[in-house]
């Protein structure tokens, strides 16, 4: 894999990587990386997050992807994408079948309109070889969540879906319940710092507990969930075996919540390791302190024969 994040790359710089990579033609400054790439066999991951290369870069790419055959993970957060490089990403992903895991979290978008979560739907409508997808820090709305959810219920290949640092509340929640119910695929979502609140938690609780939900992984941290929401978590984590990982903090952890949450970790049901609290008592009064463990960042990842491999699940990736 080729790993440049955060290298503040110029034309300079992308001149060397050229010779680096012995291709004839110079890299411009919005990093014309498509002309080694789109006959390149060899190269299975591409990391450019936090390069600002902006809509040429992102147009550049999203030209590659349209001849490489054999890219499998790309990372393109904090890029300075814009809407129109964002939808020509997803649209590219249409029709490319080697792309396993996308990042395209943090881009600079001003529509309101969230046009990028229609395309993003009707990519996963047709795309079954993309394992995860990285949408955090989007701007997505209750609205984009809906567009967005239309597309997953068809889709039979995405495991890990990031939604993390959004708008999402409890309209965006119940959007996302109700396509649980009927994707038996999506293993693992990130709603972190969004505001789904007890309503949304709710939502998420009878999905959860619906037959045949293949739901492993959650995290709802920050999320202004008080005990009614975070008590309907802990039930659907009891009713539902198949849940194995769940993550909480900074939510409002009142008394009740304290109390049942050492009984799901003593019992068993719940993994200390796999969660992001663990119960201390003061005074006979049960509290929960921060453990330092979060929702694992990848799914998939390649080693050197591109195979897919497990992510590590500790709070240091």
């Amino acid at each position: 894999g080729l790993d440049l994040r955060y290298n503040s790359i110029t034309d300079g710089g992308a001149e060397h990587l050229a010779e680096l990579l012995q291709v004839g033609s110079k890299f411009k400054n919005d990093v014309k990386i498509n002309h080694f790439l789109e006959g390149n066999s060899s190269l299975l991951s591409l990391r450019l997050s936090g390069n600002k290369i902006g809509r040429g870069g992102g147009m550049e790419v999203a030209g590659m992807l349209q001849e490489n055959s054999t890219l499998q993970e790309l990372q393109l957060a904090d890029c300075d994408l814009d809407t129109v490089s964002v939808m020509a990403l997803i649209s590219a992903l249409r029709r490319n079948e080697a792309l396993r895991s996308v990042d395209i979290s943090r881009p600079l978008l001003f529509s309101h309109q969230e046009e990028w979560a229609v395309h993003c739907s009707a990519m996963l409508t047709v795309n079954s070889s993309l394992v995860e997808l990285h949408l955090g820090k989007m701007g997505m709305t209750d609205t984009g969540m809906e567009r967005l959810t239309e597309g997953l219920r068809r889709n039979r290949g995405l495991r890990y879906l990031d939604l993390r640092c959004n708008r999402v509340t409890r309209d965006g929640a119940r959007h996302l319940a109700s396509m649980l119910k009927q994707n038996r695929v999506l293993e693992i979502v990130d709603l972190s710092s969004n505001r789904i609140e007890d309503d949304g938690a709710a939502h998420l609780s009878e999905a959860i507990s619906w037959p045949g939900c293949s739901l492993k992984e959650l995290s709802v941290c920050r999320n202004s969930i008080a005990a009614e929401g975070l008590l309907s978590l802990a039930q659907a984590v009891k009713a539902n075996t198949s849940l194995t990982h769940i993550y909480i903090w900074g939510n409002y952890l009142e008394e009740p919540v304290c109390q049942v949450t050492p009984s799901l970790i003593s019992s068993g049901r719940l993994r200390q390791e796999q969660t992001d609290v663990t119960p201390y008592e003061v005074d006979g009064h049960v509290f929960l302190a921060e453990v330092f463990q979060s929702l694992r960042k990848h799914v998939y990842s390649t080693d050197c024969d591109g195979t897919d491999v497990p992510a590590k699940t500790d709070a240091t990736l």
